[in-house]
């Protein structure tokens, strides 16, 4: 939740001035619903960067006042967010809810990253691997072959959310494996989806990360609302 149409407009002529003029990655901004028809304008087309939302409603449409709809989003962007931790453990998101809004996101023409990740509870705990292999299955279960090839799978352990706080290169490894094991197993090894990590991902760290095998890119908090920072990590991800 931040910048306002006008500050993400000026994040956005940062970024694209410190972006290579072909980058070696894919480059997806995730702004908040208010700025991003503004974000859409300021790139005018630029093919190095797309545009994606935070949320979405699993409803096309009905009475959920204050709510938007996948089939709104359709013709601003082309990925959703759908299962982020602050959606399940701030606003309770169940796995059934997120399943729904990944649905809904695939019913609309748009591509899913379905984000999956443990407490600290769960993790100290050591049912890390049970929670991500839960909140994946759920997330994909029963969904065509061409379905699950246009999802993304970020990992992102919600103890490391805007703590500072940074699971390691094995720890991303670990988790990505688990992604990988289960979308093989649910497409009889037919399927493949691209992981990302998240979780306090700097310029300083994002290399080993997006390193890490398995893992394809990384899902940016806090940094990605600095241009330079940003840059930076789109750089290390080569």
């Amino acid at each position: 939740m931040h910048k306002t149409p006008s500050e993400a407009r000026e994040l956005v002529q940062s970024l694209l001035g410190r972006l290579a003029a072909e980058p070696a990655s894919e480059v997806l901004l995730l702004p908040p619903f208010t700025a991003l028809e503004a974000v859409v304008g300021e790139l005018a087309g630029d093919p190095r960067v797309r545009v994606g939302a935070q949320n979405c409603h699993y409803e096309a449409a009905g009475a959920f006042t204050g709510e938007i709809a996948a089939p709104m989003l359709a013709p601003l962007c082309d990925y959703v967010l759908v299962g982020h931790s602050e959606r399940r453990h701030l606003m309770g998101e169940s796995d059934e809810v997120v399943r729904r809004k990944l649905d809904a996101v695939l019913a609309a023409g748009l591509l899913p990253i379905l984000a999956v990740g443990e407490t600290q509870a769960e993790r100290a705990a050591g049912v890390t691997e049970e929670v991500v292999e839960r909140q994946t299955r759920a997330g994909l279960v029963g969904l065509a072959l061409d379905e699950v090839a246009k999802c993304t799978v970020a990992y992102e352990p919600v103890w490391a959310i805007g703590t500072g706080a940074t699971a390691t290169p094995d720890d991303a490894a670990s988790a990505a494996a688990v992604v990988h094991r289960v979308v093989a197993e649910l497409s009889r090894g037919e399927a493949v989806v691209r992981v990302l990590y998240g979780g306090s991902v700097t310029p300083s760290n994002a290399e080993s990360l997006m390193g890490a095998p398995g893992v394809r890119g990384a899902l940016v908090g806090g940094a990605s609302l600095r241009a330079e920072e940003f840059a930076a990590i789109v750089a290390a991800a080569g």
